[in-house]
């Protein structure tokens, strides 16, 4: 439809009917028939609201969404289609790893893959749009969300958050096959509460929010995000689903953002819980001054726009405005044309798990698997040694993450299934206690097993447990978290593992010592009493559907495993939020002032993490050569090049994430000790080599000065090389101006 026929139907829709495109509800408000449940429900919907909102989420499937279309479009005054929306967020019904797992392949290309694979699969169900990627920056374990995020670093996340757009809206037009449009989240810093406590309030300066916070939301807009979630949190003592500045200002004057702003549920009657709105009413004309469009499961904006258009509270063009952006949605979605899109019964068949996802799913889990110690026990041997695989997660079937909304747990390959695919002769299974304590704060979890239960089966369990293994030769033990431990409202003080599982471990070492831990989690654990004991240690994350498949291969050797942690791993969570790009002090601490009192240091634990920013371990070892570069002044126009030359000088094929970080050592305003500016992925044979170049220009040395100008300076930089941020492969320049 051309812009003209948009803006005629604006103009001939009712004030009620536009107010109603600005209402997003549940689809559990309708049957399976896609009729309405009733008028009743917990938000306080009239039924003619919930009859004539303008957008549904939550549903999925071809069937149940192409019989609620129909029967919407057969009384929708003007024939404007819903908006379909769900949170695909690792996968439709192919479930891929966490985000935070993605982060760790370091392979934007195969996460790009994976996300045009959701939106296929997703599109075929009758979904328009994902609420995804969420591209807040993590740096606190404590909270729950870091499963949905790729990690700690702007730069990294930024390179993320374009593959992930690109991949659900492709780099076309939205209207096309297999295309959904994807929504950034959460606007902005909602990555960053106090205490990593969910929904708890954000404290950043400015310079910090723009420098490190919003460039990985400017890179998903600058990639066409089609829309965008306001957060829960308050920036600056604002809520953000009512801060004109931050919404308005910097998301679509600055960015340039022309999308639909949608809130998180329920956020703008949030507003009067965060005591900056009296009513819904005030509510109501907060969010729409501050250019929220959709209201996700509130009452606030069709209980009182009409009134406060009526008593000229706020203008109309604030209400039109939301509507019009809401109608080209619809439009560049195709469906004016086709209500329907390209759901289908027949493609769901074709498409869900088919046999080309799952191979993607498998490869992009193998990848994002970080070593994280390895003594030389693995990879394993396939039939000479007696294994036992002894943990709880041994044979879990919930290992997709607790986002994966559509999947079919059922569906997912455990890790004993996966070894059991490789018909070994000498391995045996047990599951040796249960997954959590009795203070973990969840009585019940996903198989409808609680503690109660595995504490009845608790001798039982470790008793076959320590008979396997004392006659096995190696134990594989599967441990970690349950995916509702991770995730929204699941914040953690302790990010410990259990201790029925620690208490498995330990019995477990003492009657063999040669055990190999998986690790099963959606956040960074702290496990410095696991990695001193265990001869090796495979982060192994919330891995989806082939999950199990992955593991075995990478266990066997049959992979190797080649992921970067995309956030420090803490060696007390005491030290949260820790991060690789800290800044220096007055008195920094350096290892050899280790015995000095007065510097920035913990009296009982080291500053540093106990796993660092891109690190990882692989199965063969790569050398890199001292930095080559190919100037030492860089100008504002120029550009210079550093080159390392990386060899496999071990025995395995293997993958290696060559990483480039930058350090500013005199500035305006103090700045990081580094920073992440570049990274590759090779893949080198034993024996092979390759030169691996980066170019260095000045926009990557800009930050925002003293005056809040974002600007280079001239002055001394220094460039690390490396294959982790602890890298000390480094060569200095001068840029010049």
């Amino acid at each position: 439809m051309e812009k003209e026929k948009l803006l005629e139907l604006l103009s001939d829709m009712s004030l009620e009917e536009k107010i109603d495109q600005l209402l997003q509800v549940c689809s559990y408000y309708y049957e399976k028939e896609g009729v309405l449940t009733g008028p009743e429900n917990q938000a306080g919907f009239k039924e003619e609201e919930i009859k004539n909102a303008g957008s549904v989420l939550g549903g999925g499937g071809a069937a149940l969404l192409r019989k609620i279309q129909e029967n919407y479009m057969k009384t929708q005054p003007h024939k404007i289609p819903l908006l379909f929306m769900a949170d695909i967020i690792n996968g439709f019904r192919t479930i891929f790893p966490i985000p935070l797992a993605q982060g760790a392949t370091f392979n934007p290309e195969l996460v790009e893959l994976a996300a045009s694979i959701s939106a296929r699969e997703s599109a075929a169900a009758g979904l328009h749009l994902t609420f995804s990627p969420m591209v807040d920056l993590v740096r606190d374990a404590r909270w729950g969300r870091v499963m949905e995020s790729t990690g700690e670093d702007p730069y990294l996340n930024s390179c993320f958050a374009k593959a992930m757009v690109e991949g659900y809206q492709g780099t076309g037009e939205l209207k096309e096959k297999g295309k959904i449009a994807s929504c950034l989240k959460h606007f902005a810093g909602y990555g960053a509460p106090m205490g990593g406590r969910d929904y708890n309030t954000v404290e950043l300066s400015e310079r910090t929010l723009r420098e490190e916070y919003l460039p990985a939301y400017k890179a998903a807009v600058d990639a066409g995000s089609a829309a965008a979630m306001t957060s829960f949190n308050t920036l600056d003592r604002i809520p953000s689903t009512g801060n004109k500045k931050l919404l308005r200002q910097i998301l679509r004057e600055e960015m340039s953002f022309d999308g639909v702003l949608i809130s998180d549920w329920a956020a703008i009657e949030e507003l009067i819980n965060h005591g900056v709105a009296q009513d819904k009413e005030e509510a109501a004309r907060l969010a729409i001054e501050a250019g929220v469009d959709i209201d996700m499961m509130t009452t606030c904006y069709c209980g009182n726009l009409k009134k406060l258009v009526e008593e000229n509270k706020i203008e109309v063009s604030l209400l039109d405005e939301s509507v019009l952006r809401i109608l080209e949605l619809k439009n560049k979605l195709g469906l004016f044309e086709n209500p329907y899109k390209d759901a289908s019964e027949a493609e769901e068949k074709e498409l869900f798990l088919c046999e080309k996802h799952r191979k993607t799913a498998r490869e992009l889990a193998i990848e994002s698997m970080v070593l994280l110690k390895n003594d030389g026990i693995l990879p394993l041997s396939e039939n000479d040694k007696k294994i036992a695989f002894i943990g709880p997660h041994v044979d879990n079937k919930w290992i997709s993450g607790v986002w994966s909304i559509f999947a079919k747990i059922n569906e997912n390959v455990t890790l004993e299934e996966g070894i059991k695919n490789l018909n070994l002769r000498n391995v045996t299974f047990a599951k040796g206690c249960g997954f959590i304590d009795a203070d973990s704060g969840i009585k019940e979890y996903h198989d409808k097993q609680n503690f109660e239960e595995d504490s009845r089966q608790a001798e039982a369990l470790l008793l076959e447990a320590l008979k396997q293994a004392k006659a096995a030769d190696v134990v594989v033990m599967p441990l970690g978290e349950i995916a509702i431990q991770s995730g929204e409202a699941s914040s953690r003080a302790s990010i410990d593992l259990p201790k029925v599982q620690m208490d498995l471990f330990e019995k477990i070492y003492k009657v063999n010592p040669n055990i190999v831990v998986v690790l099963f989690n959606g956040r960074p654990l702290t496990i410095k009493a696991l990695a001193d004991k265990a001869r090796a240690v495979l982060e192994v994350w919330l891995p989806g559907s082939e999950g199990g498949n992955a593991i075995t291969d990478v266990l066997f050797g049959r992979a190797n495993p080649s992921g970067k942690l995309s956030m420090s791993f803490p060696y007390s969570v005491g030290q949260v939020p820790v991060y690789y790009s800290e800044f220096h002090t007055g008195r920094p601490f350096v290892d050899n002032l280790k015995d000095v009192k007065y510097l920035s240091k913990y009296l009982d634990i080291p500053n540093a993490p106990l796993y660092p920013f891109g690190y990882g371990l692989s199965y063969t070892s790569f050398s890199i050569s001292s930095i080559s570069l190919s100037q030492k002044e860089l100008t504002k126009e120029g550009n210079l090049t550093a080159s390392v030359v990386v060899k496999n000088i071990g025995n395995y094929t293997g993958k290696e994430v060559v990483q480039l970080y930058l350090q500013d050592k005199k500035a305006s305003v103090a700045r990081p000790v580094r920073q992440l500016k570049g990274f590759e992925k090779i893949q080198l044979k034993p024996g092979e080599e390759k030169t691996v170049t980066f170019s260095i220009t000045e926009d990557m040395l800009r930050f925002y000065n003293i005056n809040m100008d974002f600007v280079s300076e001239i002055g001394d930089f220094s460039i690390y090389i490396g294959n982790d941020s602890q890298t000390q492969n480094r060569e200095d320049f001068i840029y010049i101006g």
